[in-house]
């Protein structure tokens, strides 16, 4: 299959003091949705915007479609759709006045799909910037980024700032850009989010790819907090024996713990009590960062 993205031993530093990223090796396939994780300052943006020429790279090389980052970053940027982690838009334009001026600049004389978007977003568009909450110039963001259907999309935290029910539409969108070929490459700190789009994800640490790994293996890595409430107080040593237990608190009626494997025999042994009600909640991107990387290390908790 074709790439959309690869980089051999990619590396941009900013002096001895700063990080950057050094011999990151990525291989992103045409039509895929990857996602690119890692705690803040891991290098995520300096990737981002060494591939789109925005910075030049120290070391090693890297192509978009083919074209070298180098020397093509501005027929590169005409084949990408971007929205920066931090962007800024005219205060005095409305999101009307901005889209039509983006339109003009890459040739699109039909603004049907941009005005699609936004109504599917509920962007408003015919108020100044300057009046829009966070979430509104998001949605903004999201639409000036798409509307061009551009072949390959690279999107910063897309869904910051937007509510349950527009993150939602997004990564319906998302699937459906998979589904007309294109590649999607974004960053996110929701765990649910990557789960139900990103076909791969890569993590980069400390300014060094990680790892590559499919979403289900991400997956079955992390663990859940779990919080169980009884009709009858229990003794909470039983399920502290267990072996996928750790960090159990409470006694009586409520406990809690986390669970890292041996769903099962957990599930039965609660099925001995009168179980009132089971909490079971994925851990956030950044305690599975925290175990991904100790299991690497064979660090303990």
């Amino acid at each position: 299959m074709s790439l959309a993205i690869q980089t051999e031993k990619l590396t941009k530093t900013y002096g001895r003091k700063a990080r950057g990223i050094e011999d990151v090796d990525l291989a992103v396939e045409e039509g895929e949705v990857f996602g690119f994780l890692g705690p803040n300052g891991a290098g995520k943006t300096t990737t981002v915007r060494t591939l789109l020429g925005f910075l030049r790279p120290t070391g090693g090389r890297g192509e978009v479609f083919g074209l070298d980052i180098r020397r093509d970053s501005v027929e590169i940027r005409a084949r990408v759709g971007n929205l920066p982690g931090e962007f800024a838009l005219e205060d005095k334009m409305t999101g009307e006045g901005l889209l039509a001026y983006f339109a003009r600049l890459r040739g699109v004389k039909d603004l049907g799909y941009a005005r699609e978007l936004s109504e599917r977003l509920g962007a408003e568009l015919h108020r100044p910037m300057r009046r829009l909450s966070r979430g509104n110039k998001q949605k903004i963001g999201l639409v000036q980024a798409m509307f061009h259907r551009p072949p390959l999309l690279m999107l910063d935290e897309p869904t910051g700032g937007l509510d349950p029910l527009v993150q939602e539409e997004f990564l319906d969108i998302i699937e459906e850009v998979r589904a007309e070929g294109r590649t999607v490459f974004f960053s996110s700190h929701n765990l649910a989010e990557v789960e139900r789009v990103c076909d791969r994800v890569g993590i980069i640490r400390g300014g060094r790819l990680a790892a590559v790994e499919t979403t289900e293996t991400l997956i079955d890595k992390s663990f859940r907090h779990v919080v169980l409430t009884f009709a009858e107080d229990v003794d909470k040593e039983q399920f502290e024996a267990l072996s996928g237990v750790r960090d159990l608190e409470g006694d009586g009626k409520r406990i809690s713990f986390t669970l890292d494997d041996g769903l099962d025999e957990m599930v039965k042994l609660a099925a001995g009590h009168t179980l009132v009600n089971m909490e079971y909640e994925r851990p956030s991107l950044e305690e599975v960062f925290l175990t991904y990387y100790e299991r690497e290390n064979g660090e303990g908790r």
